[in-house]
């Protein structure tokens, strides 16, 4: 009887060590993403005004090739790939799409035609170890284990944003930023306010869905906390899309449970879009003059005009992967933009011009199918899988679509806003997985 016993102890104390070693890389990558080697930076303004190369920009990340950054990286992956070897054997290799392994492979294939093939290469190697770490991390924990201590992180980021704000003077934009507009923002640890809004928001939104499934006062509390948080950032664009993402959310919970639901809300939602084009083209004219003007949305049209007229003459490969920001003078817009602050920012204001320049029409495409059309498909299905669970996903979803109209988030590195959208593709793909193997399951009993 001992001898059986430790014959049964024996598996379990391997698959235990194998998921504590799991969730501990995990933890370590997200802590990595989230709080960074070196949370609340001092913003050097003077780099920051005169646009040079290798300093830290608007992002937050550098454009040099930082050997410690990169080191923490690769050691962090080595760590997430054991651990998932060791509990999913070779089954790993499945836990990434086949298109996304085409875009990635495209992005790499373009620093053969970048203008800093250094660079681009660099930038795509750490966008392919950023994407594996979460995707094999969530593989191997589990969409909603992964979920937990994603929501358990950026609780505690949140918390300590809070303290920081009367504790370290640096947690807020301060007098002698290049736009007066930023002096006053809170930023927490992050760089920049755009950053902490859009992780604010997004914390907001996971715990919103978490309060209405468990209606425990800590999950109400953390919400509203990331909510008031989203204000003082004063993130325009994540603060207008938290509610927009909270009710498509809230829609997909109620609708998706029947099919008639279903089809009610699609007609409600169809109606809406005719709705909204008709007011597009009843104020046309007032449209037509903001995007005449380079200077409105804070500058943005003019780094537009300037990605539209690069695509025009480059439709096909783009300009090489990361080639858009800290590049200098090999920027792709180098010569399609005359004003020197346009110059010297740090991303597209809209990820997917930004993806096109970069990529080309090629690449476009392979992103789109994967951000997409695949996420999109998985929506839609009514496969048995938990709404309540998918709903969360689905805000997730929408937020980071809509709010990569007017930031650039897709594909940049070790952005946390990116890592979540990353995330939340990985646990949507094993939302499909799992309910696929216990129909069979079901199916081989019965036979």
């Amino acid at each position: 009887m001992a001898v059986e016993s430790a014959t049964f102890a024996a598996p379990r104390a391997a698959a235990g060590f194998e998921i504590g070693l799991a969730e501990f890389a995990y933890v370590a990558f997200l802590l990595l993403i989230f709080v960074g080697l070196s949370p609340f930076a001092t913003r050097d303004l003077a780099a920051l005004a005169a646009g040079e190369n290798g300093t830290a920009t608007e992002s937050g990340f550098s454009g040099a090739g930082d050997i410690v950054r990169q080191i923490a990286y690769l050691a962090t992956f080595a760590l997430v790939a054991f651990a998932a070897l060791r509990r999913n054997g070779l089954r790993l290799f499945g836990s990434i799409s086949v298109l996304f392994v085409a875009l990635l492979f495209w992005c790499l294939l373009s620093a053969y035609w970048a203008p800093e093939p250094g660079v681009t290469f660099r930038r795509a190697m750490l966008a392919t170890v950023i994407v594996l770490s979460a995707m094999l991390s969530v593989d191997t924990l589990g969409a909603q284990r992964s979920l937990q201590l994603l929501r358990y992180v950026l609780a505690g980021v949140l918390i300590v944003n809070w303290l920081s704000i009367p504790l370290i003077h640096q947690a807020v934009h301060l007098p002698g930023e290049a736009d007066p507009a930023l002096v006053g923002n809170w930023r927490g640890l992050y760089f920049h306010k755009n950053i902490t809004g859009a992780v604010c928001a997004l914390t907001g939104v996971l715990f919103f869905f978490q309060a209405l499934q468990t209606r425990r006062p800590f999950d109400v509390v953390i919400f509203l906390a990331a909510v008031v948080f989203t204000v003082m950032t004063h993130s325009k664009s994540s603060l207008g899309l938290l509610p927009v993402a909270i009710a498509v959310g809230c829609f997909y919970r109620l609708a998706w449970r029947r099919g008639v639901d279903r089809a009610i809300v699609c007609v409600l939602l169809l109606l809406c879009a005719v709705a909204a084009m008709g007011l597009v083209v009843y104020a046309r004219g007032d449209i037509v003059h903001a995007l005449a003007d380079p200077n409105e949305f804070t500058g943005r049209m003019s780094i537009w005009q300037g990605e539209f007229a690069f695509i025009h003459d480059h439709p096909l490969l783009g300009a090489g992967f990361g080639s858009f920001a800290d590049t200098g003078a090999a920027s792709p817009l180098h010569n399609y933009v005359s004003d020197v602050w346009v110059q010297n920012i740090s991303h597209g204001h809209n990820a997917y011009l930004q993806l096109f320049v970069t990529i080309g029409g090629i690449g476009f495409t392979l992103a789109m199918l994967v951000f997409v059309m695949q996420p999109l498909r998985e929506f839609w299905r009514q496969d048995g899988s938990d709404v309540a669970f998918k709903s969360v996903l689905l805000a997730i979803f929408v937020f980071m679509l809509l709010h990569n109209f007017l930031e650039s988030d897709f594909l940049e590195g070790d952005d946390p806003s990116w890592v979540i959208f990353l995330l939340m593709l990985a646990m949507l793909r094993q939302s499909r997985v799992l309910p696929r193997a216990a129909i069979s399951a079901r199916r081989r009993l019965a036979q």
